[in-house]
């Protein structure tokens, strides 16, 4: 008989920026890849179909959220983008779940990304929600190598 698997819960994570695990965030989300279909006719076909080729991949956005702290290194990474320094900011990172233990069980790789967008939180006197700030990185290929 098989062995039942589980699968693993979505709220127990953590994010590497070149390596660096930074703050801890609430949400990341935007791990998305798709191709594109091109259609394509032959002139000499006689069935009037049209093919379906494969044509250029495609990544959305990541969106990381978390509370603000005092951790500036997010706001830096996002300022060298405003500054034009786009090469520089280029950086390779990772989300990694964890299971319930905090064993990593998968993993998504993400290269040459950098943010593109940077949303700061709202601020209400009446609450006691913690502020959160967005940000948006845009990258360049999409990777699962666990």
């Amino acid at each position: 008989m098989a062995t039942r698997k589980d699968p693993f819960r979505g709220f127990k994570f953590r994010v590497q920026i070149d390596g660096i695990e930074r703050a801890g965030f609430r949400d990341a989300s935007g791990l998305d890849a798709a191709t594109d279909s091109v259609d394509y006719r032959e002139g000499d076909d006689k069935t009037a179909t049209i093919n379906k080729l494969p044509g250029l991949k495609k990544f959305s956005n990541i969106t990381l959220k978390r509370g603000i702290t005092d951790d500036l290194d997010l706001w830096k990474w996002r300022k060298q983008v405003m500054d034009g320094k786009i090469k520089e900011a280029r950086k390779n990172g990772s989300i990694i779940l964890m299971d319930d233990e905090g064993n990593d069980v998968a993993q998504w790789d993400f290269v040459a990304a950098w943010p593109t967008k940077w949303t700061g939180p709202g601020f209400n006197a009446t609450t006691s929600e913690v502020a959160i700030d967005t940000l948006e990185i845009t990258h360049e290929g999409l990777d699962r190598t666990k």
